[in-house]
């Protein structure tokens, strides 16, 4: 097993930098999520590491050697890409064994594994059938199994559950985490869907425009964000935020009609603050404050969607089978010490 370093990296494409000296470290044997909006440069990061992006300025370390400038080829990494680039004339066998084909590899040692790959990903019953019998979910399991056979020190995935409708997606996450548990490879997986990266990840790393925001572990990020950017990316339904004042040594909250005590220190009387709330957080009560505007029942648990006067939208979590409906007044009640407090203009994280 083989560590990732990164140091300060930059990229440039022309005059426009999309990477900005990003520092990150990446553990031998760890499951390390990019994850962030689209465009904040994750994939260009991914593809930098992999040896597909010319590397403008910085460093880029796999298992303690210099790759920076080195082939795709000679980094000892796998890449698994969101398409399956799949030969549709050879068997599933043919497609898993092709890069030690043409790397010159004995045939028995390509059988055995090729074999190997198949036993771990269950695709044994399936190596004499060729990619148009099989289903997108088993189509990516032999991409996978291909980058497998090469026995590479990190294994590289962009965003390879793209292409999978919504049941696939859930089986294939569970594929991969399994995956990673049994053969213990380093694995750097990029993704805008921060449900995967909660679900598989060790690390997270969020990013935007180029920056990397924050990196922690998933619940850390989720219940300890450094910035309203985070919290509201990590989680789904994301947190709701809130316009608040300080007054008399409390956050008056409009949204609520009314103030809290303050559960972080709190800046000069009349400051401009964003409160946020998980929609777990939030409790319907007798008040009148907002107006349901939707109500996601999904069983166990309905989202109840609703809007404020000044025009803020709330989604509380209904755990209790409330009995609310389009239009209807309700109030919403919460432990002040749930509350996260953000700098209403930097939206920094107070503390």
């Amino acid at each position: 097993m083989s560590g990732v370093g990164l140091e300060k990296i930059v990229k440039k494409f022309g005059d426009a930098e999309v990477i900005h000296g990003v520092d990150l470290q990446v553990e031998p044997g760890e499951f390390c999520v990019f994850v962030g909006p689209s465009g904040c440069g994750k994939s260009t990061l991914l593809r930098m590491i992999a040896g597909l992006e010319e590397t403008t300025g910085g460093a880029i370390r796999i298992g303690g050697r210099d790759v920076t400038g080195a082939e795709p080829a000679d980094r000892g990494i796998a890449m698994v890409f969101q398409t399956y680039a799949l030969y549709p004339h050879m068997t599933v066998a043919e497609n898993m064994g092709f890069g030690l084909k043409m790397n010159g590899h004995p045939r028995t040692e390509i059988a055995a594994k090729v074999q190997e790959a198949a036993q771990i990903l269950k695709l044994e019953p399936l190596l004499d059938r060729k990619p148009a019998a099989l289903s997108g979910g088993q189509r990516q399991r032999v991409a996978i199994g291909r980058a497998i056979t090469r026995g590479p020190e990190v294994f590289l995935f962009d965003e390879p559950l793209s292409n999978l409708d919504a049941e696939l997606r859930v089986e294939m996450r569970a594929e991969i985490a399994r995956l990673h548990r049994e053969i213990g490879a380093t694995m750097i997986y990029v993704t805008h869907d921060q449900v995967e990266a909660m679900t598989m990840a060790d690390k997270i790393v969020v990013l935007r425009a180029g920056n990397i925001e924050q990196v922690g572990r998933p619940m850390d990020l989720y219940d300890d964000p450094d910035n309203r950017f985070v919290a509201g990316f990590i989680g789904s339904p994301s947190m709701n935020f809130m316009e608040g004042r300080v007054e008399d040594g409390e956050i008056a909250i409009p949204t609520m009609r009314r103030s809290i005590p303050s559960p972080v220190a709190l800046p000069a009387e009349g400051t401009a603050v964003t409160v946020g709330l998980r929609p777990e957080f939030l409790k319907i009560d007798g008040g009148d404050s907002l107006s349901v505007d939707m109500v996601e029942a999904l069983g166990g648990v309905s989202y109840v969607h609703a809007s404020a006067e000044n025009g803020e939208k709330l989604v509380i979590e209904d755990r209790d089978k409330v009995a609310v409906r389009i239009g209807d007044a309700i109030g919403a009640g919460f432990d002040p010490a749930c509350a996260l407090i953000f700098d209403a203009q930097t939206g920094q994280r107070l503390r």
